[in-house]
């Protein structure tokens, strides 16, 4: 029956359990309402009838309010968890959707989604990022068993994130230890003359390329977009030595561009040079032919002139050549027939100290060679012996 209706033992309580006594209307005591939900969530999932009373003397609880308020917390929690099922993918992310573990095919593109709490676990992945990690990599041996440290910075973006969330455990870390493994590789492989000068690129190409075939073999998702050598040192207790070999190569190297460039200036001047001089020959080689040519057409003449006349021919011949002699010589050794003696006529002082008919110039014409004879005349011995001068003739100035 109803709390208020008559026979009730008249102690006029209310739903609540508090007393009314004396016709009091106020509230009911916080500490009873509290006591009465509490049993009432204590026997939500009892039936009771609808007579009997607690010990309390409270009325009892009714199935349909027991029902109701089940309903109303199953609502309250179902909104909630729908409220948590709703998420936003932001421009640079895709999102990767695990339903009880198990990877859905489509992978969830920008804007406001909604995917069921508990029962699907997204995973957002920023594919637009470029990320960087920096290795510091110390005491790597060299192909030349030199030690060296080197530091390495790799850049690379997410490019499948499917494979990034679920094909390996800790994609971080699986890419530093293929970078270090890499980078050891590439070093192993290279003198260190060459990655502390001018191979620092092709390390770079070589890591990059290394380590983009391992993330390949992993499955990682990962696309490596750059690899940088950023320093590359010998060990600090050797520094200064390597130091100063460094600055004998820039030396080195300068000296062969200075003699580059002297090669460069000097190079055409004797190509020039050497041009000239064939030029030369060419010429003289010209010169030599034609005058052999001639001389040979010459003596063609002269035999048809020798056969003639072979007695005159071989005299004027004879005259020709001393001619040639004698006009191109200066001293004259005469042998005196019958005697022991050499008669040694100095033309040089001798036409020194006379005037000659033609004002100093050797003879040219007979009269001239006449004049020069007759000069000469006392030098040359007299007819009565064979190696005596005629001192007369000397005294008498060359007079008969």
């Amino acid at each position: 029956m109803a709390w208020n209706e008559p026979g009730n033992n008249g102690d006029g309580n209310d739903p609540w359990g508090g007393g009314r006594k004396g016709g009091d209307k106020g509230p009911p005591d916080i500490d009873e309402v509290i006591k009465n939900l509490t049993k009432k969530f204590n026997n939500l999932f009892e039936r009771s009838g609808s007579g009997g009373s607690g010990s309390s003397g409270s009325p009892p609880v009714s199935g349909k309010m027991s029902g109701g308020l089940i309903a109303g917390l199953a609502v309250v929690v179902v909104v909630i968890w729908g409220f948590m099922g709703f998420y936003i993918v932001n421009e640079a992310e895709r999102g990767v959707v695990l339903r009880f573990g198990r990877v859905m095919d489509a992978v969830v593109g920008p804007g406001l989604h909604w995917n069921p709490a508990i029962v699907d676990v997204v995973s957002l992945i920023n594919v637009s990022e470029l990320n960087a990690k920096t290795y510091d990599n110390r005491a790597m041996l060299t192909t030349d068993e030199n030690i060296i440290d080197i530091i390495v910075t790799v850049q690379y973006l997410i490019q499948d994130p499917v494979s990034y969330v679920i094909a390996v455990e800790n994609p971080e870390l699986s890419l530093d230890n293929a970078s270090e493994s890499a980078i050891r590789h590439v070093v192993g492989g290279n003198f260190m003359d060459q990655i502390l000068t001018t191979g620092r690129d092709q390390v770079a190409i070589d890591v990059h390329e290394r380590l983009q075939s391992y993330m390949d073999i992993y499955n990682t998702g990962m696309f490596i977009q750059q690899v940088n050598v950023v320093d590359a040192q010998p060990p600090e207790a050797v520094r200064s030595a390597f130091d100063d070999v460094i600055v004998a190569r820039e030396e080195e190297e300068q000296v062969q561009n200075e003699a580059a460039q002297y090669s460069n200036q000097i190079i055409p001047v004797a190509r020039g040079n050497a041009q000239r001089q064939i030029e030369q020959a060419n010429a003289y080689r010209q010169e030599v032919i034609a005058k052999a040519e001639g001389d040979a057409s010459r003596f063609n003449q002269l035999l048809t002139e020798y056969a003639k006349a072979p007695e005159v021919t071989r005299q004027r011949l004879y005259i020709d050549s001393l001619q040639d002699v004698m006009t191109a010589s200066s001293k004259i050794m005469i042998d005196v027939e019958g005697g022991n003696n050499l008669l040694y006529l100095p033309l040089d002082k001798i036409m020194e100290q006379n005037t000659l008919p033609t004002g100093g110039n050797r003879p040219s014409t007979i009269r001239e060679w006449q004049d020069l004879a007759n000069e000469l005349a006392p030098y040359l011995p007299g007819p009565s012996t064979n190696a005596a001068v005629d001192r007369a003739r000397i005294n008498r100035g060359g007079r008969p």
